[in-house]
């Protein structure tokens, strides 16, 4: 697999490459912003990941989702995509997990520990309980705000939660992880593009989440930035 990442050595050097193939990396979430982080770091070299995603292929995730194809719909995203990365790194060491992200297992989800988190998930209190885990157990930790909505990838921002500004999801989070002593210690991506409403499609039943207008290309930026920090991150001094 030397010649895969030879011009990644090129750029970050052999150390640079050993940093990132002895690295442990969870991913929460293979999505639309997920599938393109977790393919960018597997690009990397980085050695170990560990993927959980409940949901399976679906043929409205094929506008965004990197491995959403008319081949794969009703497929584990978990398992597709596990079975792509070891297309392009057979050394990778892959976990994949499809199972539902909640408050209750996010601790035995950690509990084999990591150098990073990526989390990309939707569900607000599966997110939350994720990142104050995160912080309680000093595991550094990157999360995806929402890309839905948004159309213009140069708004695209890296900060401290503390920091980030015109992103309601990033508020909404700060003030419950203040609740809990959190006010910083969480890296996110967010968008400060105003979210267009007229933009988010209505339920098509009572008790149905609202489906999000989204576009191809802005939730694969959000998670090339989230893989770009992560790898940057993780690299040696």
């Amino acid at each position: 697999m030397t010649e895969c990442f030879s011009r990644t050595s090129l750029l970050i050097g052999d150390a640079g490459l050993q940093r990132l193939a002895a690295a442990r990396v969870l991913v929460a979430g293979v999505g639309g912003v997920g599938s393109y982080a977790v393919e960018a770091l597997a690009r990397a070299g980085i050695g170990t990941l560990t993927l959980v995603d409940s949901d399976t292929v679906q043929a409205s995730n094929i506008n965004r989702q990197l491995h959403a194809l008319t081949t794969t719909l009703g497929k584990a995203k978990v398992a597709v995509m596990a079975e792509r990365l070891l297309q392009i790194n057979l050394g990778l060491l892959i976990t994949p997990r499809q199972e539902l992200i909640t408050p209750d297992n996010v601790p035995a989800l950690l509990e084999p520990g990591y150098d990073l988190v990526l989390d990309a998930i939707d569900s607000l209190n599966a997110k939350l309980a994720l990142l104050q885990n995160c912080v309680e157990r000093q595991i550094p930790v990157i999360s995806s705000m929402g890309a839905a909505g948004k159309l213009d990838p140069t708004r695209i921002r890296i900060s401290d939660i503390a920091d980030s500004q015109g992103c309601r999801l990033a508020r909404k989070l700060r003030k419950e992880l203040r609740r809990s002593g959190i006010s910083s210690g969480v890296t996110v991506i967010y968008s400060d593009e105003p979210c267009n409403l007229e933009r988010l499609g209505e339920p098509e039943a009572e008790g149905e989440r609202r489906p999000l207008g989204t576009i191809s290309y802005l939730p694969a930026a959000f998670g090339l930035f989230m893989a770009s920090e992560a790898i940057r991150r993780l690299l040696p001094d």
